[in-house]
């Protein structure tokens, strides 16, 4: 009898509240950027090129999210934010 395995894509978001808090979830996770979702208003630290987003009824929707390098102090990573939406007030 053949044995079948399933290879499931396991993608764990490392949520929080503000910059600060995503820049201490990526400096404890040791991961390299950290994302505002936009589409959620959840912050969070990730891998490089990892997608954020959601699954609905197994379609998986990227969400439109600002991720920065994690070494930037939490005040330089709100003011990119700013200077970003102020240049792209419909994005």
């Amino acid at each position: 009898m053949p044995v079948i395995i399933y290879q499931f894509l396991h993608i764990r978001p490392i949520m929080a509240a503000s910059w600060r808090e995503a820049r201490e979830s990526a400096r404890e996770k040791n991961l390299p950027q950290v994302y505002h979702d936009c589409d959620t208003d959840t912050y969070g630290a990730c891998h490089t090129g990892e997608p954020q987003g959601s699954f609905k009824n197994g379609v998986f929707t990227e969400h439109r999210c600002i991720c920065m390098p994690a070494h930037l102090s939490a005040e330089e990573l709100a003011e990119k934010e700013r200077k970003f939406r102020a240049e792209n007030p419909d994005w």
